[in-house]
């Protein structure tokens, strides 16, 4: 059962990597890239979904073409005498804020947090900085670095990268 179970996820690793190489194409498209029918590829997609390894299909926008100029990355050191009482509202706070794309417990450099937000101009960002100055009982510390979309930008962000490592770590 074992060996049976290990194929059953290689090819749905394989068929994780076609898509995030471009999940745009259609199930039919998919199917032949894998050798496999079409009706095979449409279940093993709602399989992939069912098991979590895809939680959703969406784009990966331009983000200057939206009209955001900064991706603001910010690491964040929390007092720890009221981490309980932070734990508790982190999670509606950062799900309330529409600017954060990525918020999670983090470890490294003395800091607990990191947070990826989007802003369309500097303006923005700091009044976003300030407003969540407000939150300063819950901080002891907190950097920032910015990353000008509008220019610069060497390797655009893309998940078909990974499939290239993912590549290396089968052979």
């Amino acid at each position: 059962m074992g060996k049976r179970s290990d194929k059953k996820k290689a090819k749905l690793i394989s068929l994780l990597q076609e898509y995030l190489k471009d999940s745009n194409r259609s199930d039919k498209e998919i199917a032949k890239a894998l050798g496999v029918s079409q009706p095979t590829a449409s279940k093993m997609k709602a399989r992939l979904l069912e098991e979590g390894f895809i939680r959703q299909f969406t784009a990966i926008p331009d983000f200057a073409k939206m009209g955001f100029e900064i991706l603001a990355i910010s690491f964040v050191k929390f007092n720890t005498e009221r981490l309980r009482e932070m734990e508790a509202s982190s999670e509606g706070w950062a799900h309330s804020q529409s600017g954060i794309i990525f918020s999670s417990r983090a470890e490294g450099m003395g800091f607990d947090a990191v947070t990826l937000s989007l802003h369309r101009n500097y303006a923005e960002y700091d009044k976003f900085l300030n407003y969540h100055k407000r939150f300063g009982h819950f901080v002891i510390e907190a950097k920032h670095v910015i990353v000008d979309l509008v220019g610069g930008i060497v390797k655009p962000f893309s998940f078909k990268y990974l499939t290239e490592e993912m590549e290396k770590s089968q052979d």
